[in-house]
């Protein structure tokens, strides 16, 4: 094993996105993590990467729509280095609206998508047809955006161990940090973090998943649904990811429960392509969330020539390309493009 010019501790998707984007830049990059990659939240099944709506704007969601338009090119490299699909598509989303009330609203956040995404996605209200993949209406209208894209956390996460090491990367389950060291530890690593402070500053909600496969049709190419609170997001070999619980209290992190088996009924009601869709597989996982419901992307505020990547939750994979290059940029060029309120002392 050769010396490290820098040691990334965690191989989820954060701690492997800075570590490409680190050896992008000419970095012999070590990532540490004794369980390897894609063992915690980052080895899901869902693969929302949806924006949040375009109004009351505010830094979040401008580095969110920067990340999210970033990410055809990011994942089609990240696929040639790798020899891996992440299975990426910007297949767009589909969201019923209730009532008179919410078309409105619709409307006027068309608006706003015009101006803030910069012409290059859309947020349309459409008629609802009732389609075989067509959430039920009660207006009879959808919201269809162009934004809104997909993959396949698992296979993501493992693709860009792949570039990584590609690039000439190491990835080991054993060893001791050394150099700069950025800590993208997830859960385990809010848990550190807030008994340093002796305060919370981030906590593990656990979430519940399972992918379906219709019966006689191919959701693949289809845009994903977002009713009700549930994700229904079509990956490329035909199955749903279903998704997913927001669990504060729960005994076992991986274990799945009735509360799936809910979420997987309400799935099969969601449109008639998935009634009775088969369930492929049932997933549970922890995922991390800083106190302040934003990143905690910064300097490490108990340890030495360290930085913290961490805090992703449900918008992780979303914002991966860009947290890889703004923590590039902060390591190892002292170039701080981080907003203000991503700062982990935000959360402390």
């Amino acid at each position: 094993m050769t010396s490290a010019d820098l040691t990334v501790m965690g191989a989820g998707a954060w701690g492997l996105s800075v570590a490409v984007a680190c050896a992008r830049r000419g970095a012999h990059v070590r990532v540490i993590d004794p369980l390897g990659p894609a063992a915690g939240a980052s080895g899901g099944i869902v693969g929302a990467l949806a924006p949040h709506v375009p109004e009351q704007w505010n830094p979040k969601k401008a580095f969110q729509l920067e990340a999210l338009l970033m990410a055809e090119d990011y994942w089609a490299d990240i696929a040639r280095l790798s020899g891996a699909d992440p299975g990426y598509a910007r297949t767009g989303r589909l969201q019923p609206l209730a009532d008179a009330a919410a078309v409105a609203r619709a409307e006027e956040r068309a608006g706003g998508a015009a101006e803030l995404w910069q012409g290059r996605a859309d947020w349309r209200v459409v008629e609802a047809r009732g389609g075989d993949w067509e959430p039920a209406s009660p207006s009879g209208r959808l919201v269809h955006d162009t934004l809104t894209a997909r993959l396949h956390p698992r296979r993501a996460t493992l693709a860009l161990a792949q570039a990584l090491e590609t690039l000439g990367g190491e990835i080991t389950r054993e060893g001791l940090p050394e150099g700069p060291v950025v800590w993208a530890t997830g859960v385990a690593g809010l848990e550190e973090i807030s008994a340093q402070a002796g305060r919370m500053a981030g906590t593990g909600v656990k979430g519940q998943a399972a992918l379906l496969r219709p019966h006689g049709f191919d959701p693949s190419q289809m845009p994903q649904i977002f009713a009700e609170g549930l994700h229904a997001v079509p990956h490329a070999d035909g199955t749903v990811g279903i998704g997913s619980t927001s669990e504060r209290e729960y005994e076992d992190g991986a274990a799945t429960d009735a509360q799936l088996d809910e979420l997987i009924a309400q799935a099969r009601g969601l449109c008639p392509a998935m009634e009775g869709a088969e369930v492929v597989e049932r997933w549970a996982g922890v995922r991390p969330r800083a106190k302040s419901r934003a990143p905690m992307l910064g300097a490490h505020p108990f340890r030495e020539n360290a930085w913290i990547a961490n805090g992703g939750f449900k918008i992780g994979f979303g914002l991966a390309p860009l947290v890889g290059e703004v923590m590039a940029d902060l390591v190892l060029e002292a170039r701080n493009r981080v907003p203000e309120g991503f700062r982990p002392e935000v959360s402390l």
